[in-house]
């Protein structure tokens, strides 16, 4: 008989999980190119910790572009289709520790695992792909379902509420950006950060996260703590 979860677990991908060594930002460039014919290496756009549909937006305002019909999807296509071919071995790796993470906190009969990404949808689905690690989560919300990061903290909480009858409480958010901070604050979730992405720890650190850690390497003292919390 499967226990009933008492503790949700909300990893980010990109920083968190792993690096794509820079793939997602080509994806866009080439995208940008193919579909809107401007060469920019976006290297004026900030990518990590917001979602891919503000940094598509950002991307648009930045060239004073709008879509038409159609427009957007095709764009997204593009970035999907680039990705898949950019994405590939022996380009990005996972960050250290994530296999042991993974499987101690699966592990746990009583702990369930989701997502909690900017990423769009197929884009998630290519990465954890890439990594093996396309079944190993339960649940998840990603970038087109809401419309910044604490919104999408707070559906996922709320579809945890539903399905596993959790309180946000009962919820941890583990990401390397300040944004992951904020949103599970913005939920009432715990906040581990991790310190494998662009912020340093002293960054980190000033959002005041509920644990900090420089990597998830050590995966003792996150079990043990997640296990003290109730």
């Amino acid at each position: 008989m499967t226990p009933t979860p008492h503790l949700a677990w909300l990893f980010d991908i990109d920083g968190t999980l792993l690096l794509t060594e820079g793939a997602s930002r080509q994806a866009f460039t080439l995208a940008l190119s193919e579909r809107c014919g401007i060469d920019d290496d976006l290297k004026a756009i900030r990518f990590d910790g917001r979602t891919e549909p503000l940094i598509l937006a950002d991307i648009l305002a930045h060239h004073h572009l709008t879509f038409g019909d159609g427009d957007e999807a095709r764009f997204w296509n593009a970035v999907f289709v680039h990705m898949r071919t950019l994405l590939v071995p022996p380009r990005g790796h996972l960050l250290p520790g994530v296999p042991e993470v993974i499987e101690r906190v699966a592990a746990e009969p009583a702990w369930v695992m989701g997502l909690l990404t900017g990423n769009m949808t197929e884009m998630a689905s290519i990465k954890l792909a890439r990594f093996g690690l396309a079944d190993r989560f339960r649940f998840g919300v990603f970038g087109e379902q809401a419309s910044d990061r604490n919104a999408l903290a707070r559906l996922v909480v709320a579809q945890v509420a539903r399905d596993f009858d959790l309180p946000p409480e009962r919820c941890v958010v583990v990401g390397d950006t300040e944004h992951d901070v904020a949103c599970a604050r913005a939920a009432g979730a715990h906040a581990v950060a991790v310190a494998t992405g662009s912020c340093s720890r002293a960054v980190l650190e000033a959002e005041k996260p509920d644990l900090l850690l420089d990597d998830l390497s050590d995966v003792g003292p996150l079990i043990e703590w997640a296990r003290g919390l109730g």
